[in-house]
């Protein structure tokens, strides 16, 4: 994976790769919940060690507590930031108290000033340049103090955005804890069998998620494809299921920069035709057939450009070795810029607005928030056929549809899109989309549903 040291805003070669030298720090911070028991609220109880942190509490939190019409305890996976700070936001707006179970990578300023929500870093550093060793105490570190936690807590549910590390633990031990602690367990399946999705599916995989289905005692889904896929393929009844809107991403930092000026500091022009390819890299994303797409897009117009920025999913790099290789010998390389690794949340608009389209070459998929992110910049999406992409896209409103691993089909989509009313009234259609998209996908849509779930859940 290429990494190099150089910001976003410099160097503007022909085919470059950009990238920015991060920093992390060891330390981290464990804030007091409410959900601790009175006796206890040094943070010992949950397995603390080291160095005893200066708790850092919400001090409007005790009088607004007794207004909270529930309490619950967000499980966040420590991962996908902008989906639990959007649900997050969108529960307290219903007066729901939260233990907010997060980490370093999901720490942010509103998680210590928001009214009703407590932060607790349970799972601190996620750097991936450690030792093996080191990651797995880091990890095992972690669901100890998460099982001390959950010992002690008060809330009576507890909401599963993503599962950890180690499948087993979290599909089965875990939600067999949570159970005999006489949890009411909600879980959020953002993709139903993602193993399939990436060719990994196994019969042991399969027994392990048909446990966890059965043992929560209510499912989100975004599709209602996803929906009869749960009741099909593992014995879900309908009536434990709720299908939800992939709440916008509306958490990426947003500035006065124009898409002028994103454009000039991604080294485009304005007179290029830039598409965006965007998010992790792995085969199920199909990044090859757009490479192959681009190339015929190129013989046909050399004001096309290909934006790649994303990291590397863990376990796929020989995938991305082979799309780097491909590049390498191409004609098309200098119409390519590279951001390979992730992007900080701080930048990502840059990339949004200096686009002039997202690309979404998907092979196979359930939902992806991408395209959600795109729309929050009022950017229109050329998706695959795939899922149940074909529902958020609106052919030529907010974007269009094209066959999946076809390269052919997919560069005269691109061509007829740049061709389009929608691209040459691009900044004015842009606000429509950000419109349109805050109100399909509200997070108050999904917070409505999902404290209605709770309710019922604990007979309110």
């Amino acid at each position: 994976m290429d990494n190099l040291d150089r910001p976003a805003t410099e160097g503007c070669d022909s085919g470059i790769q950009v990238g920015r030298q991060r920093t992390a720090t060891d330390s981290w911070t464990l804030f007091t919940p409410s959900s601790f028991q009175d006796g206890d609220r040094s943070g010992k109880s949950i397995g603390l060690s080291g160095p005893e942190p200066t708790p850092l509490v919400n001090h409007s939190l005790p009088n607004l507590a007794r207004s909270a019409m529930l309490e619950v305890a967000l499980l966040t996976g420590a991962d996908d930031k902008s989906y639990a700070l959007g649900l997050t936001s969108a529960l307290v707006e219903q007066r729901v108290s939260i233990d907010f179970i997060g980490s370093d990578k999901l720490d942010a300023p509103e998680l210590h000033t928001t009214p009703l929500v407590n932060f607790l870093n349970l799972r601190g550093d996620q750097r991936e340049n450690v030792g093996f060793l080191r990651k797995v105490l880091r990890i095992l570190g972690y669901y100890w103090r998460l099982v001390r936690y959950a010992a002690a807590a008060r809330p009576p549910i507890f909401h599963i955005l993503w599962n950890n590390k180690f499948q087993f633990i979290d599909r089965v031990l875990l939600m067999l804890y949570y159970r005999l602690l006489g949890k009411k367990i909600v879980f959020t399946a953002h993709n139903v069998n993602a193993a399939r999705r990436d060719s990994k599916d196994t019969i042991v995989n399969r027994a392990s998620l048909r446990i966890q289905y059965h043992l929560a005692d209510h499912i989100f889904v975004h599709t209602e494809r996803m929906q009869r896929e749960l009741v099909a393929e593992f014995g879900v009844l309908k009536s434990n299921t709720s299908v939800i809107p992939f709440g916008i991403n509306n958490t990426s930092p947003t500035t006065a920069i124009t898409s002028s000026e994103a454009k000039q500091r991604l080294c485009v022009t304005t007179s290029d035709r830039t598409i965006l390819f965007f998010g992790q890299i792995a085969p199920y994303k199909g990044l090859e057939y757009l490479i192959d797409a681009l190339s015929d897009l190129v013989n046909r117009n050399d004001s096309y450009r290909l934006i790649v920025a994303g990291k590397v999913k863990p376990g796929q790099e020989a995938y991305w070795n082979e799309i780097r290789r491909k590049i390498a010998v191409s004609e098309i390389q200098h119409r390519i810029i590279q951001r390979i690794e992730h992007i900080p949340d701080e930048e990502v608009e840059l990339y949004f607005k200096a686009a002039d389209v997202l690309v979404v070459p998907y092979v196979q998929i359930f939902q992806s928030g991408v395209p959600f992110l795109a729309y929050s910049f009022g950017l229109p999406v050329i998706a695959t056929d795939v899922g149940s992409l074909r529902d958020d896209i609106v052919e030529g409103k907010t974007g269009f549809l094209c066959r999946p691993q076809d390269p052919s089909h997919l560069t005269n989509t691109i061509d007829n899109y740049f061709e389009s009313e929608l691209f040459h009234d691009l900044e004015a259609r842009r606000e429509e989309i950000k419109k349109s998209a805050n109100e399909r996908y509200s997070w108050d849509k999904v917070a409505t549903i999902t404290t209605g779930v709770y309710s019922n859940l604990l007979g309110n």
